[in-house]
């Protein structure tokens, strides 16, 4: 009576006979091919990581320092009660910077709602970044289909921010 194969380990996407599948594409490799593949991966899930924990940090960072800043010169934002309320602080007509060349000039000011907005701008493009680092392993990886899919993705992430008028 022959063993059947368990099939691939989905884990580690290596099969119980050492071959190792990319892209759906099954290819023969030695253990030292494997362990060599495995560090790559690492090293990729360790730089994406990277980015997102960096990108998250850096931008509540900045965001903390913008609203010091803004409750510093703007002390009647603080309080719970009074004349400023919620509605007012979050319309149109707030001097809130609403496109890149009043967040520029917001910043040369040294303007605590700028410093926020600039804050909020970090955090979204952190996930952007976070595209462009895998496009970059694909790359690294070798997995040009996988790389051009990405590569696609980050072109609509960038394309859609200067559609909806940035």
């Amino acid at each position: 009576m022959t063993r059947q194969s368990p099939g691939p380990d989905p884990q580690k996407n290596v099969t119980p006979e050492g071959d190792l599948q990319v892209s759906g594409r099954r290819r023969n490799l030695s253990a030292a091919q494997v362990a060599a593949m495995e560090e790559k991966i690492r090293k990729i899930e360790f730089a994406i990581s990277l980015v997102l924990r960096v990108g998250v940090i850096l931008s509540v960072s900045v965001i903390a320092v913008g609203l010091g800043v803004m409750f510093y010169h703007h002390g009647d934002y603080a309080s719970i009660t009074g004349h400023t309320s919620y509605k007012t602080l979050t319309s149109r007509t707030t001097p809130f910077p609403h496109s890149l060349g009043q967040l520029r000039h917001s910043l040369v000011h040294g303007d605590g709602r700028g410093i926020v907005v600039l804050g909020v701008f970090l955090l979204i493009l952190t996930p952007i970044l976070r595209v462009a680092v895998g496009v970059v392993s694909f790359f690294y990886e070798k997995d040009i289909p996988m790389a051009l899919v990405t590569l696609f993705v980050l072109f609509v992430l960038i394309a859609s921010f200067f559609l909806a008028g940035l």
